[in-house]
Order: structure tokens, then sequence, then C-alpha cells
């Protein structure tokens, strides 16, 4: 079964708002493991704007399911907090500084070296890498030859060509970057505008889809439907079940 690994960036939006410590941002990850998440997703930024660098310390000490540190490790603060904490993965993300949120993935070619480069400190120190990129063949291919461990697909551009009812158009290049991926070895996890209406459809077409990593959708249906029943209900999306829908 497909993994889901909650991204709580949100929550420290909020709690960020007003200063203090409500809502509590341990207490609400440990909740969420609880009601069946199977890892927990940080992104921290220089800013800290949501998650705090103290946060992921906080976290590593008291989460039992899967850490994924997710950021730019062009910064070097970002990679030895990545170090310090040894997640059971970092996601490296070529983030500016400044950006809202993530809307691109890696230039695999062009930044190859580099990559291979930080692949090989974080494997060194025992931790799984993913390397955030577009469904495109040759960033596929440039990430397999990175040595990393994983690919996270960044499914933007699925979701809103879904939202559109051009479902077999949204997914196809999912599937072929997918393909690509398992040819070359490597694990794959997707993430970016993943939600309840779309979800469904991804996880049963992608071959070989380990992993996704959902926050801000998460987080807004929990105000309408409440955050242990919201988990509960994209556990439900990602169960087997024959595809919806054929391509």
């Amino acid at each position: 079964m497909v993994k889901l690994s909650v991204n709580i960036n949100k929550i420290a939006t909020l709690r960020n708002s007003r200063g203090g410590n409500n809502p509590d941002l341990v207490e609400t990850a440990l909740d969420i493991e609880r009601f069946g998440a199977d890892g927990i997703t940080v992104h921290p930024r220089p800013d800290e704007r949501h998650i705090r660098y103290a946060d992921v310390y906080a976290l590593k000490k008291l989460i039992s399911t899967e850490f994924n540190i997710e950021g730019n490790c062009t910064e070097e603060k970002f990679v030895q907090l990545v170090l310090a904490n040894q997640p059971a993965q970092v996601t490296l993300v070529p983030d500016g500084l400044g950006q809202l949120t993530s809307n691109h993935g890696w230039n695999t070619i062009e930044h190859r070296d580099y990559l291979t480069e930080m692949i090989r400190v974080f494997k060194n120190a025992g931790i799984r890498t993913s390397i955030f990129v577009d469904p495109l063949m040759e960033m596929v291919e440039g990430a397999a030859n990175t040595g990393t461990d994983r690919i996270e697909l960044y499914t933007e551009g699925y979701a809103k060509l879904y939202a559109e009812g051009k479902r077999q158009e949204a997914i196809s290049a999912f599937i072929a970057a997918a393909k690509k991926a398992l040819e070359s070895g490597l694990g794959i996890n997707a993430g970016h505008d993943l939600n309840l209406q779309n979800l469904q459809f991804f996880a049963q077409h992608i071959p070989g889809l380990s992993e996704v990593s959902i926050g801000h959708a998460l987080v807004c249906d929990a105000i309408y439907l409440g955050l242990e029943n919201t988990v509960q209900l994209y556990k439900r999306q990602l169960a087997p079940c024959p595809p919806e829908g054929g391509i």
C-alpha cells in the first residue's frame, strides 16, 4: 500500500501567526501518527516562516513513523540540520530564497555533479535520499545518474489538468516517468496539490508508487472534516483497488 506522509508546515504556519505554541506542533504530529499516517514531513525554510529549525529537533525525539525533511541542500544550515537529526529520508527541493512554495523540480542534468556530491553526503550518513523532479524522461534519467534512492514527482501539473476533467492527459506523463524510474532502479514518491478528489486516480495508475506527501490540502480538509477523519480519508484513497476509469 502507498504510504501517506503528512506535511505539517501549515500547522506551524497557524501556530506562528499568533506566537506561543497553539496548536502544539509536536502534539499534532503525534496525533497524526496515531490517526494512521505513515510518516511526517517538514520543509523548513531559511526564514523559518512555518517550520522552525528547533521544531525539527523536537519532532525527531518523539515521532515514531518515518521522518522526511525536505529542503534546498544549497543552504548549509539545512544540510547540517538533516545530518544532525538523521531522518529516514531527505528530499532535495530546488526552492529559491523566499519562494512561496515549491514550483518545479531539479534540472538533474545541469546539476548532476552537485546533486551527486550532496546525495553522497546524506547516503554516507545512512539517510535515504529523494530528488524533486518534473515528470520528464530526461530528468528522471538524470536523477538516476546522481545515485539517489528515489525521486519525488512534482504533481501540480497533474492536479491542474485533473481538475479540468482531462484525466488521461493529466496522468500520462507521470505514468511514463514512473516506468522510466522503475527501469532505472529508483523508488517513486509524489507530492504537491494532491487531494481527496485526485489522489485515488493518481495512486491507482502510477506503477511502483511508494509514498505521497500531502500537507496544504489535508490541513484545509481537516477544518471541515476533522483531523482524525481527514487522515483516514486520505489513507482510504491509497488503499489498493481496481483502477478507476482506465487510461
